[in-house]
């Protein structure tokens, strides 16, 4: 069971570990991200980061297992900040992806050195390129918990990044 939260979000999703079930959990992100407000790059980026999330907790905390639930929450936040319920005046999106696979440890959490040129093992990189805020818990009982952030208003490069994988 996921972890309860005060605030309630604008959208919660239960998913299996399966990759068909990524695929649609991006599509909803890209198209919710565009609107926020997001633009057409931005959005994309978002998506790609929850889709790169997603592919690890099945790769990694499920080891392929099909059968592992994923809980997928967003949240949009004011200003200052706070959880705003609704879909209007949003000044960043805030995505918590949990699951009750394998947990590690959260400093052991890093993307593979760049020069190392294979195929695979950048999704970490991509999602701490693409979002402003990424934070790696472990669960109470069971599993991983990964909260990560991105203003509107974000730095961050907008490189055109396709959302329609």
């Amino acid at each position: 069971m996921r972890t309860q939260d005060a605030e309630s979000p604008l959208v919660e999703l239960r998913i299996l570990s399966q990759p068909r079930c990524a695929a649609g959990v991006r599509d909803m992100i890209a198209a919710l991200s565009r609107r926020m407000g997001f633009d057409k790059a931005g959005a994309g980026q978002i998506a790609l980061a929850v889709d790169e999330a997603i592919a690890n907790v099945i790769h990694h905390g499920y080891n392929r297992k099909e059968d592992g639930p994923i809980w997928v929450r967003i949240y949009t936040l004011d200003e200052q900040g706070a959880v705003n319920p609704r879909c209007g005046d949003v000044r960043a999106v805030r995505i918590v992806i949990e699951d009750e696979g394998r947990q590690v440890d959260p400093q052991s959490i890093r993307g593979r050195d760049l020069d190392d040129i294979r195929p695979g093992g950048l999704g970490v990189h991509i999602i701490k390129h693409y979002m402003d805020d990424v934070r790696f818990e472990k669960r109470d009982d069971a599993g991983m918990k990964l909260t990560m952030t991105r203003r509107l208003d974000s730095t961050k490069p907008t490189a055109p990044v396709s959302d329609d994988r």
